[in-house]
Formats: structure tokens, C-alpha cells, sequence
């Protein structure tokens, strides 16, 4: 991607961030300006808390000004309001807009939330924050495994009902077991990483199919189930993409194992919550922990809350107190190669939004 402002590039900082970081920014190169109003966003609840105070309300004048902003910039830092109708506004607005960095690693599904046609979306490049989070993922994905192995949640229900059994029930090792990783990007090689540590052995898919140092064996979402009838345990880490919807439905779970143990940290898209509880109700799942679900935040009604054999988290397997500090040096690695005419890494595909 070349960068047509030849002196001066705008940088607009359109979320909460701390002021460290926008130095960071700024130090990049003497071109840049950095544009930073935090009266203007709203307070963080938390560390990396992009979307901020939900109760925080700009004035009139204050909204014209974060507005005109943003407006004003070749570069932002961030989704206006981290929103979709904010993406789609600032795209209508902004005619000198060459790029957004995401704060999500899944940002594609808010460029498609966007309604936004194909034409608007080639005009400026978005950036995604994937491999950001694959170190918390992965760890998370690992806590999964264990709890599935270690039996994690017979030993709390145990210990809530002060029970302690006479015939004591052994685990099972994870050192020997076999994992499949669905999606061998960066959150799934991280993640094979912590599990080769472990003693596990790895293999997974990829949509481009070639050797990976460590993993056993590679193969295409075809070659799944073959993958499946070995594994100890499964990790999901695929988007969420008209190609991986359902991807884990009946046939899948049923090419699995009983016993099998299963994490998601990709999407809850990508897994048919009914199969998914049928396959625990009959065994072939015998622990699920899930950090994504097809919809969010998980209606009430649903079985999965009180499932004995799951674990819900609520889409936060993610989120670390060093999330911001990342986030940023990731945005100031990718501005350097902007301002240095290089092509932008973690791009979303403007038509497959991946």
C-alpha cells in the first residue's frame, strides 16, 4: 500500500488509549501527527477496554468535534465509536481515509456488519489486531485441555458440596495425548506451541496445505475427520466465515472419539450448539470449554449454562492487561511500513471479510 501524503500524515486515535502509548505513536517518524482528544472517548472500565463506558455521553459540541477529528485524518486508530454504524459513517465522510487499525483480531465481522458494498470498502485498507491475542488464547485453550483432563469441574462440584468420594477417580495425562487444531494461524501454532510443551502431540488444518515444523500431520477442513478419529482433544481457532459456519456439526463430533475433549476460542459460528450437545450427552465430548457462542452474550435459555460438562466464558479468553501496550506496537510496526510505502500485514479481506 503506498501512502500518498508525501509530508504529513494524520493519525486520529478514535478509542480509549492511554497516553503512553500514544507517544509511542508519535515517536514513530516527525511526519506524523497524532490527533488525541481523551475528553473525547470514553473512560476504559478495565485495561484495553476499547469500547469504554457504556453510560459515557459526548455533548453535542463534543460529538461535532470527535467527528471532525476523525474526519481529518488519513489514519485511524481504531473503529469510530467501536461500532459498525461508526466504520460506515467515518467511510462516507472521510474522503481522505487510506486505513483503520481494529482493535479485534476478528475485525472482519464488523466491516461486514457495516453494510458497506465492495467499492467503499476498496478505498481504505483495515487492519486487524490477529496474533495479538494468540498468546492469551492459547493459554486459555490450554486451561481448557486441562480442566477436561484434570477433571476440573467434578472437583468443584465435589468441593461446593463438601463431598469427598470413597473410590477416587483417576485423570488422564495430557504428556502422550493427541491434539487437532483447527486453524494453524498465529493463535493455533501458539497454541500447538503450549501444547507441544505439555507433551502433546499436534496436528491440524490449514487452508493452505504444507509442512509445519512440529505439527504431525496438516490437512484441509476435508481431511478433518481423518484428523478427529486419533484426538484426545480439539481446539478451535477458525474465524467466523461463510466457509467454517457449522463447520463442527453431527458428522463431525461423530468422527471424534468418546471422550473427546473440546475448546473454542475462534468463533461460536464455526460449531452447531445442538450437535455440540448431543455429542456431550452421548459421550463423544466429555468436557466442552467454550469462550465464543453463536450468539452473544448466550441467551439464558440456553443448555449449555448449566451443562455439567461445559465451561462458559463469556468471550473474554482474549483480553490481557498487556492488550493495549501490543495493540500499539503492533499499529506503530504496520505505520512505519505505511509511511515507508510497504504493504500493511493482518489486512481484512474487503470481499470474504477474513
Amino acid at each position: 500500500m503506498m501512502n500518498t501524503m508525501t509530508t504529513e500524515t494524520t493519525v486520529a486515535i478514535a478509542v480509549p488509549l492511554e497516553s503512553e502509548f500514544v507517544e509511542h505513536i508519535r515517536a514513530v517518524d516527525p511526519s506524523v501527527t497524532v490527533l488525541y482528544q481523551p475528553e473525547l472517548l470514553p473512560p476504559e472500565r478495565f485495561p484495553a477496554d476499547h469500547t469504554g463506558d457504556p453510560d459515557f455521553q459526548r455533548s453535542p459540541e463534543q460529538d461535532e468535534r470527535y467527528w471532525a477529528m476523525l474526519n481529518k485524518a488519513q489514519v485511524l486508530y481504531g473503529f469510530p465509536n467501536e461500532s459498525p454504524a461508526g466504520l460506515a459513517r467515518i467511510a462516507r465522510e472521510n474522503p481522505h481515509l487510506q486505513w483503520i487499525q481494529a482493535m479485534a483480531a476478528g475485525a472482519g465481522g464488523t466491516v461486514k456488519v457495516s453494510g458497506l458494498d465492495t467499492d467503499t470498502l476498496q478505498k481504505f485498507k483495515v487492519t486487524t489486531s490477529a496474533g495479538v491475542h494468540a498468546l492469551p488464547l492459547a493459554e486459555f485453550a490450554a486451561l481448557g485441555i486441562l480442566n477436561g483432563f484434570k477433571r476440573s469441574g467434578e472437583l468443584a462440584k465435589d468441593q461446593a458440596a463438601k463431598v469427598w468420594p470413597e473410590l477416587r477417580t483417576p485423570t488422564r495425562l495430557v504428556n502422550g495425548s493427541s491434539l487437532v487444531v483447527t486453524g494453524l494461524g498465529e493463535i493455533g501454532l501458539e497454541t500447538a506451541r503450549i501444547a507441544r510443551a505439555l507433551g502433546m502431540r499436534v496436528s491440524g488444518t490449514k487452508r493452505t496445505i504444507e509442512a509445519i515444523d512440529g505439527i504431525v500431520e496438516v490437512a484441509g477442513n476435508d481431511g478433518l475427520p481423518g484428523l478427529l478419529a486419533s484426538a484426545d482433544a480439539v481446539v478451535n481457532t477458525l474465524p467466523g466465515t461463510p466457509y467454517t459456519e457449522k463447520l463442527f456439526n453431527r458428522a463431525i463430533f461423530a468422527a471424534m472419539k468418546p471422550g473427546t475433549v473440546f475448546v473454542n476460542v475462534g468463533r461460536g459460528t464455526v460449531v452447531d450448539e445442538a450437535a455440540l450437545l448431543e455429542a456431550l450427552d452421548n459421550g463423544q465430548i466429555s468436557y466442552a470449554c467454550l469462550d465464543v457462542f453463536a450468539v452473544e452474550p448466550l441467551p439464558q435459555d440456553s443448555l449449555l449454562w448449566n451443562h455439567p460438562q461445559v465451561m462458559v466464558s463469556p468471550h473474554t479468553s482474549a483480553l490481557s492487561v498487556a492488550e493495549n501496550r501490543l495493540i500499539s506496537e503492533r499499529f506503530c510496526s504496520n505505520l512505519r511500513t505505511f509511511l515507508d510505502g510497504g504493504e500493511l500485514t493482518h489486512l481484512v479481506d474487503p470481499v470474504y471479510f477474513y
